[in-house]
Parts: structure tokens; sequence; C-alpha cells
């Protein structure tokens, strides 16, 4: 398989990780707070550490190497911060009471029947699906940029974000069957929500690649740094907290840092 077929591929399946979301809000009983909260916690540790240890110096060599050594660490530390203000934008757009981040448990699923049909509910859960499909739309860039640029980070990354992507799912399929009753319209609007992260990696391709040199490579890079910083600590840290009041998600952190770290030593 090409590096580009594998960036594709890995881009598709994270988004897809919505639809696994919802499948569990529907066939599971209960919901293993413990498991997500761990597994959150990992996601974190691993996008912290990949982040600061190696997207954020191979965009820095990608830079100085274009534009020299002062000038491109300027534009790296820029580019990462960037990335954080990219994604705290996109984050201030969202409205609050369709926040995709907001903790659900699959036992939510058991719906009194005065909300059938409600069409708040409804709207809540549309906004939401747009919400994740907006936010989705640059992890799928950084998924599919990281891949092209060096694989093993790109699976990484993938399932980093195909984990944090399964309590999304949860969170549009909840308000949805609540309000509609139906299990394939919740499972069809999760689904959906994720597909934005293939069509970034699709717009990534279309208008990047072209302009794909040092300096571009470089700036795309660093705000990836950036943006996936702000997401573990925006969104997966404080979800894993709620999943779980004990140390699990700090566990999960230092996990997933420890095996990224391992994963670049082996592969160094």
């Amino acid at each position: 398989m090409s590096v580009l077929s594998l960036a594709f591929l890995l881009t598709f399946l994270a988004g897809l990780a919505t639809g696994i979301g919802s499948l569990l809000a529907f066939f599971a009983k209960t919901t293993n707070t413990k498991f997500l909260s761990f597994s959150l916690g990992l996601s974190a540790g691993v996008m912290i550490y990949v982040s600061m240890i190696d997207i954020f110096f191979k965009a820095k060599d990608a830079l100085t190497d274009a534009l020299g050594e002062t000038e491109g660490y300027w534009v790296t530390v820029l580019g990462f911060f960037a990335g954080m203000v990219l994604i705290a934008l996109i984050d201030n757009l969202i409205p609050k009471y369709s926040n995709p981040h907001e903790v659900k448990k699959v036992e939510d699923m058991d719906k009194p029947k005065s909300a059938v049909n409600d069409p708040d509910l409804m709207k809540m859960g549309v906004f939401t699906a747009l919400a994740i499909g907006i936010h989705n739309f640059p992890e799928g860039i950084a998924t599919f940029v990281s891949t092209l640029q060096d694989p093993a980070i790109g699976v990484a990354i993938a399932i980093a974000v195909a984990i944090h992507n399964i309590p999304e799912g949860i969170a549009v399929s909840v308000p949805v069957y609540y309000a509609t009753g139906s299990k394939k319209k919740a499972f069809r609007l999760s689904f959906l929500s994720g597909l934005s992260e293939p069509i970034g990696a699709i717009v990534a391709y279309l208008i990047l690649m072209p302009f794909l040199n040092d300096m571009v490579f470089g700036i795309i890079f660093s705000m990836v740094a950036g943006i996936m910083i702000f997401i573990s600590i925006d969104e997966l840290i404080p979800a894993a907290k709620k999943y779980d009041e004990t140390h699990l998600s700090i566990y999960g952190i230092m996990t997933g840092m420890a095996v990224m770290a391992l994963s670049l030593l082996l592969i160094s």
C-alpha cells in the first residue's frame, strides 16, 4: 500500500470511530467509564508526547532549512500557536447547548416516552453532529499530513483521534435517539459527522499537496502540533476526568506517553 493510500485509509478509519460510539450506545447496556477514562487519557498522552517531542521539531527542522535558524524557529512557534487559535475559534463558533464534548453515557439511551418527537432534542443532536463535523475537519488534515510525513506518527495520531471520536458518537446518538426513537437515524447522523475527517484529507490533498514544500509542510506541521495540544488539554483530559473521578485518566496519559516514546525509539 502506498503512503498516500495509507493516509486516506487512516483518516477514514479515525472518522468512522464516531459510528463505533453510536453502536456502543445501542448495544452496550452500561458505559464502561473506567475504560473510557483510561482510553481518553491514553489518547491525550499520545497526542501531547508526539506533538511536543516529534511533530514540533520536525516542523522546526523543515522551516529552519527553508528560512534559516532564527526565522524558521520563530515561524514554527507562531504556527504552533496559530493552530491553537484556529481550533479555539472553531470551538467558540459552536453553540454551547450543542457542545460535542459533553459527556454522555449509554444509560442515557433509556429515553422517556415524552422525549420522542421533541424538536429541541432533535435540534441538539443535529447541531452536535454539525459541531463535531466542523471540529473534526482539521483533525482529518492533521492525520493525513502526519501520515504523509511519517506513517508511524500518522498511525499513532489516527488511533488517538479515533479513541476520542467514540464518546463524540455517543454524544450525537443520545439526543437524536431521544427525539426520534430511531436507532437508524441516530447512527446515520453520527456516522455522517465523522466523515468530515476524510473530507479534510481530500481537501488537504487537492489544495495543499501541489504546494507541499519544506516551508508549507513546516507551517502545517507546527499548526498540527498546536491543534493536537489544544484538543488534549481542552477536550480529552477533562472528558477523561468526568468519566472517572479517580487517577485512571492520569495513568492513561502516562501510558500513552510511554507507548509513544517507545514507538519513536523503536522506529528511530
